[in-house]
């Protein structure tokens, strides 16, 4: 895997110094964070979520795409059982029916959505820097993939927000 090579190589990130370096776990943490709460490349989740109602969270377009909601509830899904993996925790329980990570989020539930997908992100950033090296190498592609995954559903928030006239363009997408 190309970016799995790039974190091991220890890459200098595009904002350094001509010839300092970061280590893996500082390139990890970084996307994680970007992902999360940083605006760097691309606006994180935070604010893609920021200030949307229940109501705005349940809508869908007419050819049964995912809405923000149950994006938002696939993502706490899936970090949080990475979460507990890294954490060598018991993950609950699932019936490997990925489409369950969509449909099992409801509007009553909003709030305790986002405020999960928060919380995850900031459970699994504390774990990454409290990690030590040994650990991480077995984790550098799955943090890698995690990263890639966040972004890419946020990118789906932000588009069905730009859409439907939500996103307020001061956030980060014009």
């Amino acid at each position: 895997m190309i970016l799995s090579a790039f974190l091991i190589a220890g890459c200098t990130k595009p904002d350094s110094e001509p010839g300092s370096s970061s280590s893996t776990k500082e390139i990890l943490l970084q996307q994680l964070k970007n992902t999360h709460i940083s605006k760097d490349w691309f606006v994180p989740v935070n604010p893609a979520l920021e200030g949307l109602t229940s109501e705005q969270a349940m809508w869908r377009d007419s050819s049964g795409n995912h809405s923000i909601g149950q994006l938002a509830y696939h993502l706490a899904f899936w970090n949080e059982r990475q979460l507990a993996k890294f954490n060598e925790q018991p993950e609950s329980d699932f019936s490997g029916n990925n489409e369950e990570t969509f449909t099992s989020f409801n509007q009553a539930d909003w709030d305790k959505t986002v405020n999960k997908v928060d919380s995850v992100m900031e459970g699994l950033e504390k774990a990454v820097s409290a990690a030590d090296e040994k650990k991480l190498k077995d984790w550098y592609p799955i943090l890698a993939n995690i990263s890639v995954h966040n972004a890419y559903h946020t990118g789906q928030i932000i588009y069905i927000r730009k859409m439907k006239g939500w996103w307020d363009p001061e956030k980060g997408v014009k």
